[in-house]
């Protein structure tokens, strides 16, 4: 069982890949290094948003089958299981799959790991937190979110972290507005944050999210003066915060260069919608 006598995570032996039916079409950067370079923009039209939010529901629903499976005793592994048959099952690439070499169709991310988990054998346990990371590719777009679960009975600081960090989200979409500068977001992440002593994640970010997986826009958590784009109907791109528990905002990378754990291994949340910026607002579009 990967985690040390502390009972802090290590890692734990990665199976192999799963098979994706030839009839699914891949993303361009599967049997490649990385992605193709795109100046193609993070602002669609109604036909395109249609192919995302059509990606983004599989995807959501994809998350909430994995939750379904999620008790202690279950390892990531299996619950990488269940990410990738609902998503071939439903004719969608699991868009981390082959991204970058990630090996794996979903991102499992337990306790202390901020994000980028791979699944392994890893057991659940009672109390732990477990947040899940899918992406579907269908009809050329992808759709992108994450979730953070509790394993059985969770302490209540922990039950706090995790519905806290889920309002931090529903604060900074509330905040996306056309006409408004994207640092508007993560100011009303950071403050809400701030009032319990949460740690905002700054080097992990939102992003552009479409035709792309990963575009150029990058969309922080906390206030940052520097991200002065200003937002306009159509742009797509995902609000995916992370509060720790203890306000550590640093991090570590392990060997695998995948998985991203806080400095001081205290418990981390996330939550992550892909939204388009509307006349009045944002619609999110990572809805089962």
């Amino acid at each position: 069982m990967p985690f040390d006598a502390s009972g802090h995570l290590i890692p734990g032996p990665v199976g192999a890949e799963r098979p994706v039916p030839r009839h699914i079409p891949r993303p361009e950067y599967v049997g490649r290094p990385g992605p193709r370079r795109s100046d193609r923009g993070d602002v669609y039209d109604f036909g395109e948003v249609a192919r995302i939010r059509e990606s983004s529901r599989i995807a959501a629903r994809a998350v909430e089958a994995v939750g379904a499976a999620i008790a202690p005793g279950v390892t990531t592994d299996e619950l990488d299981r269940v990410a990738h048959e609902f998503l071939v099952d439903h004719d969608a690439y699991p868009s981390t799959l082959g991204y970058r070499g990630y090996p794996k169709s979903s991102c499992t991310s337990v306790n202390e790991v901020i994000c980028h988990g791979i699944p392994d054998d890893t057991v659940l346990r009672d109390g732990d937190l477990v947040n899940i990371d899918i992406t579907a590719y269908v009809d050329g777009m992808h759709g992108d979110l994450n979730k953070t679960f509790l394993v059985g009975e969770a302490a209540p600081a922990t039950v706090d972290l995790v519905e806290r960090t889920r309002e931090a989200l529903n604060r900074g979409i509330k905040a996306v507005a056309p006409g408004r500068q994207i640092n508007v977001i993560g100011r009303a992440i950071q403050s809400y944050a701030a009032r319990f002593g949460y740690g905002v994640v700054r080097d992990y970010t939102g992003h552009g999210v479409g035709a792309t997986f990963h575009s150029g826009l990058v969309i922080p958590h906390w206030d940052d003066p520097s991200a002065t784009t200003v937002m306009e109907p159509g742009m797509v791109f995902t609000i995916e915060p992370m509060l720790t528990i203890s306000g550590e905002e640093r991090w570590d990378l392990w060997a695998d260069d995948w998985t991203v754990v806080t400095r001081d291994r205290s418990l981390t949340a996330q939550f992550e919608h892909t939204l388009v910026v509307t006349e009045r607002g944002a619609e999110v579009l990572t809805l089962p």
